[in-house]
């Protein structure tokens, strides 16, 4: 048996099993849909006419997938108008697969495939939560084992402290050994601005090496 079914403005000659692609229809893969607009009926020798639509008839499917078919591109152009339009459209369509052709009012025997319970969603955890939380970047940096007191030198608290040493500097014994070109190498490295000279460390650190308290 065959019939011809009317949707979406368009006419589809169906057998059962076959599969066509309509315009979109609701429902999800799985469902089953009814056409009812069936212009005719075919079996062998007998076919049916319908008036416009044959009563009590209609075509049974299974969505198989809602999809989007190729982009096409729409173009205009106007002479001597400068005038240019370009567009792309891509058509939603659904695709059957036909399962019965029902006549005398009969009601689909297949029912819709059984939908899977949705996940439920798991709530992300906070980050801030899980992050552990970040130093103070006023706190001063632990010395290094066996490193000075570098806060004794004139001036340096514990951020410049925590610069010197992140610089490798850790002992008195390493800034009283500085020369011109070091203290010029970390006056510009650590953004001093001269004031290795101006508070006169070089000289601070050799005594406190020596064990002379300022």
């Amino acid at each position: 048996m065959y019939a011809v079914v009317k949707t979406g403005g368009k006419q589809y000659r169906v057998s059962e099993n076959d599969t066509l692609k309509v315009e979109r229809l609701s429902g999800e893969a799985g469902d089953i849909v009814t056409l009812n607009d069936v212009l005719m009926l075919g079996d062998g020798k007998n076919v049916t006419v319908g008036e416009p639509i044959v009563a009590g008839a209609a075509v049974a499917a299974e969505i198989v997938e809602q999809a989007r078919d190729r982009k096409i591109i729409v173009f205009k152009k106007r002479r001597r108008q400068n005038y240019r339009r370009k567009h792309g459209h891509r058509q939603h369509y659904t695709l059957l697969q036909v399962t019965e052709i029902l006549t005398d009012g009969a009601k689909p025997s297949k029912k819709a495939a059984a939908k899977k319970p949705a996940k439920k969603a798991v709530p992300k955890k906070d980050a801030k939560a899980e992050a552990p939380k970040a130093a103070k970047a006023d706190a001063p940096a632990p010395a290094a084992s066996g490193g000075d007191d570098l806060k004794k030198l004139s001036g340096v608290g514990p951020v410049l402290e925590k610069k010197l040493i992140e610089a490798g500097v850790t002992s008195f014994a390493q800034i009283a050994a500085w020369g011109p070109a070091d203290i010029e190498e970390f006056d510009e490295k650590l953004s001093f601005k001269g004031r290795i000279e101006r508070e006169g460390w070089v000289e601070q650190a050799k005594k406190l090496a020596n064990g002379e308290e300022e």
